[in-house]
C-alpha cells in the first residue's frame, strides 16, 4: 500500500466530516476518506503546514482558508444541457406561466458550479420567447466561490461545447482567437439574464425571495442526508408559485418530502397545496 505524504487518521477525517456537515450539510461517508485526503492534502502543501492536526486548527481563526476548505470539499460534475429532457419542461412551463401572469418571472439555478446549468436556462428561455431579452430573470448560487468566478466569467473550453448542436453553439457562443484560441465565450446577452452570488443552503436567513417559476436543484441532495433534505424542502416549497416546478437529478428521490412535493414527471416536482392558515 502506498504510503501517505502526510499521517491522516480517523480522528482527523471525523473532524473533517463534522465540519462540512455542520456548515454546509455534506454527508461524508468511510468511502470517502481517500477524497478527502487528497483534496486536503493539496492545501496543506499550498499552507506550508506539515500535519491535519495543524491544518485544522488554523480554519478557526483563517477565514480566507476556510473558504478553501469549503471549496475543496465540494464537488463539481455538470456540462451544459445535462439531463436534457428537463429543458423542453422548462421552455412549456416558463411559457405558459407567463401567459398567466403577465409579468417578469424568476428562475433559481439553486447549485449552479460553474455556470452550465443556468446559461443552459437563459439559452432555452431566449428561445422559448423568441428575444434576447425574455421576461426571465435567473439566480444562480453556489457555495463554491471558485467556480462562481468560473461561471461569471462564462468562458469554457470547446470541448464543453463539442456535443451540441451546431447553431446553438454559433448562436450563443464566441469563439476565442489568438491567445484565446481553444476557448469559448459564453454570448454578452446570455450572460447578462443571470445573476450569480454565493451562497449556503444551509444558511438561516435566505435573502431570495419568490415567487419563483422554477427551482433547478439537480444533483445537490445526494450529498445531504434525508433530515437535512427534508429541511431544504421546506425552504424551498414556500418560494416557488403554487404550480411552480423543482427540477432535481436522476439518482434523487423527493418520496420522503410527499407532504411538500408531488411528482409531475421525471425528476419534477410540483409543490403540494398547504391548508389555509398552516404555516410553512
Amino acid at each position: 500500500m502506498h504510503e501517505r505524504e502526510f499521517p491522516f487518521t480517523s480522528h482527523d477525517f471525523e473532524r473533517i466530516r463534522k465540519l462540512i456537515y455542520t456548515y454546509a450539510g455534506i454527508s461524508l461517508h468511510a468511502g470517502k476518506v481517500d477524497m478527502v485526503y487528497s483534496r486536503i492534502t493539496r492545501r496543506l502543501r499550498a499552507t506550508g503546514l506539515r500535519s491535519f492536526d495543524d491544518y485544522l486548527e488554523r480554519l478557526v481563526s483563517d477565514a480566507e482558508e476556510w473558504q478553501h476548505f469549503v471549496n475543496s470539499l465540494t464537488t463539481n460534475l455538470t456540462s451544459f444541457f445535462r439531463e436534457s429532457h428537463h429543458f423542453p419542461i422548462l421552455a412549456e412551463h416558463v411559457q405558459a406561466l407567463h401567459a398567466q401572469t403577465r409579468r417578469p418571472l424568476k428562475l433559481w439555478s439553486a447549485a449552479c458550479s460553474t455556470g452550465e446549468e443556468p446559461y443552459s436556462m437563459a439559452m432555452t428561455m431566449i428561445d422559448t420567447f423568441g428575444s434576447w431579452s425574455p421576461p426571465v430573470r435567473i439566480l444562480a448560487t453556489d457555495l463554491d466561490t471558485n467556480v462562481l468566478a468560473q461561471a461569471q466569467a462564462g468562458v469554457y473550453s470547446a470541448e464543453r461545447v463539442e456535443r451540441l448542436p451546431r447553431d446553438l453553439v454559433r448562436r450563443f457562443f464566441q469563439r476565442g482567437r489568438g491567445a484565446n484560441a481553444g476557448m469559448v465565450r459564453v454570448n454578452p446577452a446570455v450572460r447578462a439574464l443571470v445573476r450569480f452570488r454565493p451562497f449556503n443552503l444551509l444558511q438561516t436567513q435566505w435573502p431570495m425571495q419568490g415567487p419563483f417559476a422554477a427551482v433547478f436543484c439537480r444533483n445537490v441532495l445526494i450529498y445531504f442526508d434525508k433530515p437535512t433534505q427534508y429541511r431544504l424542502m421546506q425552504r424551498l416549497h414556500p418560494l416557488l408559485y403554487p404550480q411552480g416546478l423543482l427540477f432535481v437529478g436522476h439518482s434523487e428521490s423527493l418520496l420522503h418530502a410527499a407532504d411538500l412535493f408531488r411528482p409531475r414527471g421525471q425528476t419534477v416536482c410540483i409543490p403540494v397545496a398547504r391548508p389555509s392558515g398552516r404555516t410553512r
